[in-house]
């Protein structure tokens, strides 16, 4: 994959294949001129438009990949890895996948992801976003995507974390006692504030600790010499992050 970046951070991600051309309103760029590179030359199209060639961060990947469903977005999907404590090895469960950009965090994160989702469309494109990504690398081994309804049933046992990302998360609390080690942490990502408030008052009713709810608000800065001022736009409400350690039964 390569990021294109031109002179107004207009940003566009290209997966290279000899003899392609990516075309824009100033004309072309071939492939062939960018295949082997080094990160961060300048090229330009056949319009004259500069634009500067990089690797694209996982950040950039999430933002550009192709979409069957709503992302998690970057600025929540740090927050989550930090409050489910993921490391090299964990084996991590999650509900609703989506289009894969919490999959391709986790896997990068080095867990050992099963993901449980209900169509059979969101998972493929998950699972062609997530081989996208890590074309250089065999994945296959510590990535699956079991189609069921997590209302229904939890596919496995002995998980590490669990990370929900579904309009019900508190019907699937009897399912997570079955599959969750103790001391294992589950992760609930939710849009509305009353999702959080009935998840909440479900988990009082089992042995979950440590409860918390979390809201990240994301606020760029216009630094110019001392023209110092935050900007005019910001990413504000996305998501509610709860987190809580299960005790055992």
């Amino acid at each position: 994959m390569l990021l294109l970046v031109d002179q107004k951070d207009r940003r566009y991600l290209l997966t290279l294949e000899s003899n392609l051309e990516f075309h824009s309103h100033s004309g072309f760029v071939s492939h062939n001129d960018l295949i082997g590179k080094e990160d961060g030359i300048t090229v330009k199209s056949t319009g004259g438009l500069e634009y500067l060639a990089l690797r694209p961060t996982m950040s950039d990947v999430i933002l550009k990949m192709p979409r069957s469903a709503q992302i998690i977005y970057p600025k929540d999907i740090g927050p989550i890895l930090i409050a489910a404590d993921i490391a090299k090895g964990d084996k991590v469960l999650e509900s609703g996948v989506g289009s894969g950009a919490l999959s391709i965090a986790l896997l990068r994160a080095g867990a050992n992801v099963t993901g449980i989702e209900i169509r059979e469309d969101f998972a493929q494109r998950a699972r062609k976003n997530v081989e996208a990504f890590f074309s250089d690398i065999t994945i296959s081994d510590r990535y699956r995507v079991i189609i069921g309804d997590a209302y229904e049933q939890l596919n496995g046992s002995d998980y590490d974390r669990i990370v929900l990302d579904i309009p019900e998360p508190w019907r699937v609390i009897d399912h997570v006692e079955n599959c969750l080690r103790p001391g294992g942490i589950l992760v609930s990502y939710s849009p509305s504030i009353m999702q959080v408030s009935r998840l909440t008052d479900r988990l009082k009713e089992d042995s979950f600790a440590m409860t918390k709810t979390q809201e990240i608000l994301s606020r760029s800065w216009h630094v110019d010499g001392r023209a110092v001022r935050p900007d005019h736009r910001m990413v504000a409400h996305t998501g509610f992050i709860t987190s809580t350690r299960y005790l055992g039964s």
